[in-house]
């Protein structure tokens, strides 16, 4: 009876602050974030690589208010603790995996070293601000309407075409690197809703980025594709099977 109510207790979703239907808040979620950033982009000429720090951090901040809007800083997944730890360890097994990959099919520079700069960019747009948006803002309002499992699905694809389209180091726009990118969204959605928490899964995910592309040098330009292609494609398929352990059993097991 006692495992019951605290499982109870673990699924319960505090109410939303604003009086937009359920509906709607999705579309604000998912809408906000993504004008704010084409806007800013616009402005800014955002199409360089050098220029995106603006448009992560109009993404973010949209979401960050949309979010303290509707629900809080407890119901967008900003938890320490038990969730912060376990949300480590799991994004750690995808790091481990494309770091071990990456180390095997590109050439190492090991004149390149890393840049504390390049990871602060990393940590705070390319981790923080898209995670805010798609595994805060909008897993929490999906899984208003709609429920935590597709929360996790939803805000996972999101987050794979965002970095698929906007991150720096994605080097070749193939299928298999956008399948790549999908599946490592998934994984970091099951992630958020297993643990409730998207801070590990930010912290993992500028780590790896920062080692793989930043610490161990780039990809040289005489990469063959095909190399590039075995690095997605191979961590895709383990990235997928770790989906496939993670994966939620019972209700009881979400943590929204």
């Amino acid at each position: 009876m006692a495992g019951k109510k605290r499982a109870k207790q673990r699924q319960e979703v505090r109410p939303s602050r604003t009086t937009l239907s359920r509906q709607n808040r999705v579309i604000v979620a998912l809408a906000a974030p993504v004008m704010a950033g084409v806007g800013v982009g616009w402005l800014t000429g955002g199409a360089a690589a050098s220029s995106r720090a603006p448009v992560w951090a109009a993404m973010g901040l949209a979401a960050w208010f949309a979010g303290l809007a509707f629900y809080g800083l407890p119901g967008m997944g900003l938890k320490g603790g038990r969730p912060l730890f376990a949300g480590i360890a799991f994004a750690t097994l995808g790091w481990i995996t494309f770091l071990l990959f990456r180390a095997v099919f590109i050439p190492i520079n090991p004149e390149v070293t890393g840049s504390t700069r390049a990871f602060i960019y990393i940590l705070l747009f390319e981790a923080f601000a898209l995670q805010l948006w798609t595994f805060g803002l909008l897993f929490r309002a999906v899984a208003d309407w709609r429920g935590a499992l597709t929360a996790a699905a939803t805000s996972g694809i999101v987050f794979g075409a965002a970095g698929f389209l906007l991150f720096q180091y994605v080097y070749t726009a193939s299928l298999i690197t956008l399948i790549y990118y999908t599946t490592w969204g998934l994984f970091y959605g099951i992630i958020r809703l297993r643990t409730g928490s998207l801070l590990g899964t930010v912290f993992i995910q500028a780590l790896q980025i920062f080692t793989a592309w930043v610490a161990l040098g780039g990809a040289p330009p005489e990469t063959a594709e095909a190399q590039l292609l075995w690095v997605y494609g191979l961590a895709a398929a383990v990235t997928a099977v770790f989906i496939w352990r993670l994966w939620p059993k019972v209700e009881s097991d979400y943590r929204v």
